[in-house]
């Protein structure tokens, strides 16, 4: 049995191998590096271009919010400010409108600068984009309430139909809204309860405090009272509300009686109206009434629900103490035969 040594390679050889392997890579190298520094160059550049503006863009946004809401703050000290909504409102609107405007520009430069990227590595973007298709529309349909209340939010902030601390009828709850968002708009209640609203449910929208409103209130009269007495008086405590502060700024409009509203048997109605700024018919209408009653009471004409004069008493009815007849009352009757109890029977013999 031979026992046999591998036998140990030639140095030379090894060197040579050696040089050919980094030749080939040598040579690989200086065929790529190019390539490779093209495209590096390419995706730095792309990334630099995206970064510097998304961050122009959004600055630019930033700083067009803020001078609209300077030039809306600088508008509440004039005669014109108070046909504007207030300022909180301005600034939440500004706001989201901002927020959503950065959101899509992000949106659209990073996702162009990504296309652009994975082009440059070499990457075939059709099979993407038609993945990228796909999962949009399943994903749409799966989420298609949010995308609906989503973009209603955005077009109800855009077009301004309410803001913050305005008093809405929304369908599906009414009170004073308490923030506007891009899914959901809250409103606090009547009584106090704060309802969540998908933007995307509602369907009609009745603003309460836009532009002005109106003060109305009726003031019910006895039939007997003077008319135009009562109007005059009635025109004389609108005049000397519009002179006074702070009701002067409150009413834009003179309080006017528009006549009788009604006419019973016993009162009549006189409806009473002015326009105020918006959201302050309430506090019109209080003050209104509360003068309306005292100059009526000082002028001697009757309110109907003040004390009304007492009655005569009826005269006494003569029979009032007599009993109710009775059929008992004449035996003979056939009543009274009916209702006599039977005859004793005859003794037995």
């Amino acid at each position: 049995m031979f026992l046999s040594a591998s036998e140990p390679k030639d140095p030379a050889r090894k060197l040579d191998e050696a040089a050919e392997k980094a030749s080939g890579a040598a040579d690989w190298f200086g065929e790529n590096w190019e390539t490779w520094l093209n495209s590096g160059l390419k995706i730095l550049l792309i990334l630099v271009i995206a970064a510097v503006l998304r961050t122009v863009v959004r600055r630019l946004l930033t700083r067009l919010i803020q001078r609209m809401n300077r030039t809306a703050e600088a508008m509440d000290d004039t005669a014109l400010g108070g046909l504007l909504v207030n300022n909180e409102r301005r600034r939440q609107r500004s706001e989201a409108i901002g927020s959503v405007l950065r959101s899509v520009t992000t949106f659209l430069i990073m996702g162009t600068a990504a296309l652009m990227v994975l082009d440059a590595f070499g990457i075939s973007l059709a099979p993407l984009l038609a993945s990228a298709g796909v999962a949009g529309v399943a994903l749409g349909f799966g989420a298609r309430n949010l995308v609906t209340d989503f973009l209603s939010g955005v077009f109800m902030i855009l077009e301004d139909q309410y803001g913050v601390g305005d008093e809405i009828d929304a369908g599906v709850a009414t009170g004073t809204v308490v923030e506007v968002g891009l899914r959901v708009t809250k409103l606090r209640g009547p009584n106090g309860a704060i309802w969540y609203i998908r933007n995307g449910e509602v369907k009609r929208i009745g603003n309460l405090s836009q532009g002005w409103s109106t003060a109305e209130i009726s003031v019910r009269l006895g039939y007997d009272e003077d008319l135009d007495r009562a109007q005059e008086i009635i025109e004389a405590v609108g005049q000397e509300l519009a002179k006074e502060a702070p009701w002067d700024e409150q009413l834009w409009g003179p309080v006017e009686v528009l006549g009788l509203d009604e006419v019973l048997l016993d009162s009549m109605v006189l409806q009473v109206s002015a326009k105020t700024m918006s959201g302050k018919a309430l506090g019109i209408e209080r003050e209104l009434r509360r003068r309306i009653k005292k100059a009526l009471d000082a002028a001697g004409i009757r309110i109907l629900g003040g004390a009304y004069e007492p009655l005569a008493a009826d005269a006494e009815d003569p029979t009032a103490g007599m009993a109710a007849p009775s059929a008992l009352a004449n035996p003979a009757s056939p009543q009274g035969v009916a209702a006599s109890p039977l005859a004793p029977p005859a003794p037995r013999k």
